[in-house]
């Protein structure tokens, strides 16, 4: 891909590397923070010219040398603001925070959550984190969780404790432990899944197993309890790709219970209580949760671990279960 701007420069005008997908997707995948959804809308408003012709079909796939002329609208002032939204400090000192993320909120903004994420928590109560580098709209930001995946995340305070949390992220080097609730059993007590992930080919809005545009992914899965119907899992992972466990878990055959997308929510095929299926029907999305986070202090280099419960309606579950 070849670009003769960026976001703030108008037109952008793009080279196709590697054809063979949609034209949203591929303008999702190109352009940083697009949602395929913004891509598709660009098009569909005559904003997309492909080979110096408009192009008005999101679906239209694009070919290797193909040239794109994206006629962006003037972005607005995209700097998070400061909005007084609670937060569950775990620790903080003047080079790290240390938070537990409840279900439901989106880390970052992004077209589509322009705002009541957690960086506004953030800029609220730290207002410093105003001046971090490089990216203003993620001030800290080192690695990320799913809008609907509760847990522990650190955050830097500091340029210098960013630079060593990024370096530990990309290295795979936090100690990252989840709990998550699926469907049946697993037969032995730990198992790998080694599967590469890329986007889904039938529904691109998806990551899918597949050897197409792919990426390795390696996650573990530790049975910790088995209820037949259901287990509770502990995992670890080597990589961190996105939505990983959760693709991950249904290609092993065994869905993360409460997951809209890649989980299992159809609880009237199991044979449970109406008290169990009723907490199962009380998860709100998928019951997975970032337990575990253990990182090396950018400053004294000791070594930190942060543990945190599952939230309520993830506690209720399994409860239930254990009552099977």
């Amino acid at each position: 891909m070849e670009n003769s701007g960026d976001k703030g420069h108008l037109p952008l005008e793009i080279t196709v590397e590697e054809g063979g997908i949609r034209l949203d997707v591929f303008l999702a995948e190109s352009l940083e923070d697009f949602s395929r959804s913004f891509a598709a809308k660009l098009v569909r408003e005559g904003r997309v010219r492909l080979n110096g012709r408009v192009c008005d079909r999101p679906s239209r796939v694009v070919a290797q040398g193909d040239t794109l002329a994206v006629d962006l609208p003037e972005p607005p002032d995209d700097t998070p603001q400061p909005e007084d939204i609670p937060l569950d400090v775990l620790y903080e000192d003047e080079h790290v925070i240390v938070v537990n993320k409840p279900y439901g909120l989106v880390v970052h903004p992004a077209p589509g959550h322009p705002s009541g994420t957690l960086v506004n928590a953030l800029l609220y109560r730290y207002p410093e984190l105003r001046a971090m580098v490089p990216d203003s709209r993620r001030p800290g930001i080192v690695h990320r969780l799913d809008r609907d995946t509760s847990g522990v995340m650190v955050v830097a305070r500091t340029p210098k404790a960013y630079n060593a949390l990024s370096g530990q992220a990309s290295a795979h080097a936090f100690e990252r432990h989840y709990l998550a609730l699926v469907r049946g059993e697993f037969k032995e007590d730990l198992v790998r899944v080694d599967a590469p992930l890329g986007r889904s080919l039938s529904d691109p809005k998806r990551v899918a197993v597949t050897g197409i545009r792919a990426r390795d992914a390696v996650t573990w899965a530790e049975t910790l309890e088995r209820f037949g119907v259901a287990s509770l899992i502990r995992l670890r992972l080597e990589t961190g790709r996105t939505h990983q466990i959760r693709v991950h878990m249904r290609f092993a055959g065994r869905p993360i219970l409460g997951d809209p997308v890649y989980g299992f929510t159809a609880y009237e095929e199991l044979r449970v209580s109406p008290e169990v299926r009723q907490a199962l029907r009380g998860l709100h999305g998928q019951a997975l949760h970032a337990a575990r986070l253990g990182f090396s202090h950018p400053e004294s280099g000791t070594m930190l671990h942060f543990e945190t419960p599952p939230p309520n309606d993830f506690q209720a579950a399994l409860d239930a279960l254990r009552r099977l």
